[in-house]
């Protein structure tokens, strides 16, 4: 990624948090965490990864995020300042999950010794 795109993505990290934690009224889009996101070359789309606090809810979450999209494309139309803003795709972010994984098997093996 160039430094252009990975400057957008980070912006876009801090204005999704914020629509959707003020602006959304959905409730189950509840403690949403926006965890990185991912933009093309050409800026035309863009994958906004996430986590939410309770596993078991991870797809009423994304149904209720696909559902508000366009309303999250909006809300960063007037506050982003660049020509066009990319499309949004919302996928759960698994690597908080495997990074637990690990870390349990890495204190079995220690507590093995």
């Amino acid at each position: 990624m160039s430094v252009k795109t990975e400057r957008i993505g980070d912006m876009l990290i801090s204005e999704i948090s914020y629509i959707i934690a003020t602006e959304v009224k959905n409730k189950d889009i509840n403690f949403v965490t926006i965890t990185d996101v991912k933009v093309t070359n050409d800026l035309s789309f863009a994958k906004v990864y996430f986590t939410v606090l309770d596993d078991t809810k991870k797809e009423t979450t994304l149904k209720a995020l696909k559902s508000a999209k366009g309303f999250i494309r909006s809300m960063l139309h007037d506050r982003v300042d660049i020509r066009h803003i990319p499309e949004l795709e919302f996928v759960y972010d698994e690597s908080i999950a495997y990074g637990k994984k690990i870390e349990n098997i890495i204190e079995e093996l220690h507590e093995e010794k």
